[in-house]
């Protein structure tokens, strides 16, 4: 099993952080590189469109609003990997800071360990990115 994992802080409370990021459809709003995304089965299947046109879908598995977390797993994907789980978090660390978690563990299918976890790291790295622009970075 392979994993990856990426973390941001901002100077903001984590319950703001996590009105942006918590929506399990929200990912449009903040992540540059998804353009669309439309729930399916009562809220808990998102069917996501990037910016290159390719298509995700993603189950979510948890959902802790008062922890500000939730998990999900890839149904389909363009990824090499198998057994994806990922995890996004808003953790507070300060009245006005928190930092921002994305971290998931996969197994690989046709590359390396190391390949498939640089892959995820990178889109991990790259997506909380997208949060810099609406707030500023602790």
């Amino acid at each position: 099993m392979a994993s990856a994992s990426a973390s941001i802080e901002l100077a903001v409370p984590a319950d703001v952080a996590w009105r942006r990021i918590g929506g399990f459809d929200a990912l449009p709003d903040w992540l540059p590189f998804i353009t669309r995304s439309v729930l399916s089965e009562g809220g808990r299947v998102r069917h996501l469109t990037t910016a290159d046109g390719a298509t995700i879908v993603e189950r979510l598995m948890t959902y802790d609003e008062a922890g500000r977390s939730y998990s999900y797993h890839i149904l389909e994907a363009p990824f090499p990997q198998t057994a994806y789980l990922s995890t996004l978090r808003a953790v507070p660390i300060g009245p006005e800071r928190c930092r921002v978690d994305w971290l998931g563990g996969f197994s690989p299918e046709g590359v390396s360990e190391a390949e498939i976890s640089q892959l995820f790291e990178g889109i991990y790295e790259q997506g909380l990115q997208g949060l810099v622009p609406q707030f500023p970075v602790a």
